[in-house]
């Protein structure tokens, strides 16, 4: 008797990774991943916004500090000016003391006769009788400072009218 040739039994060819048990297993192990990616990357930009505002809030602060030293000082530059004014040996000191005060970014408020008053930057405390429409400084009663373009004290002054 002729034997029926049998059929070759069937191997498993599937990868046992995709197999339908472990399917789902890796695709929470994906699931998971990517929230922990996600996670991770929202972890770093919070540090990064964290880190550039305490950057900045150094950098507040070490200009406050500046800006508060500054004021401090202004008495005192108030009487190298007058000791400059009244003693011609010390005029030398003016052009240093100038050079100084800008690279500080310390700068004196223009407030020469026949300027033209302005209340951004001069603080009128006496008026001059006089005919005219047009304020401008007579006199400046004591200088005043700019810190960094802003306006740290405005020059105090005497104004007429032209």
């Amino acid at each position: 008797m002729l034997k029926k040739p049998t059929e070759p039994k069937q191997q498993n060819t599937q990868n046992p990774e995709s197999s339908p048990k472990t399917a789902p297993k890796s695709d929470d192990m994906s699931a998971k991943n990517a929230e922990l990616l996600a996670d991770l990357q929202r972890t770093r930009a919070d540090f990064e916004n964290y880190r550039k505002q305490m950057d900045a809030q150094k950098a507040q602060a070490v200009e406050f500090a500046k800006y508060e030293t500054i004021k401090k000082v202004l008495p005192l530059l108030d009487d190298i000016d007058r000791a400059i004014a009244a003693t011609p040996e010390l005029k030398p000191l003016e052009k240093n003391l100038e050079k100084t005060l800008t690279e500080l970014k310390l700068q004196k408020i223009d407030s020469a006769p026949d300027t033209e008053f302005n209340p951004d930057f001069h603080d009128a405390v006496m008026m001059e009788d006089s005919d005219g429409d047009k304020e401008v400084v007579a006199e400046t009663l004591r200088a005043g400072y700019t810190y960094n373009g802003a306006v740290i004290r405005p020059a105090m002054v005497k104004v007429k009218h032209i």
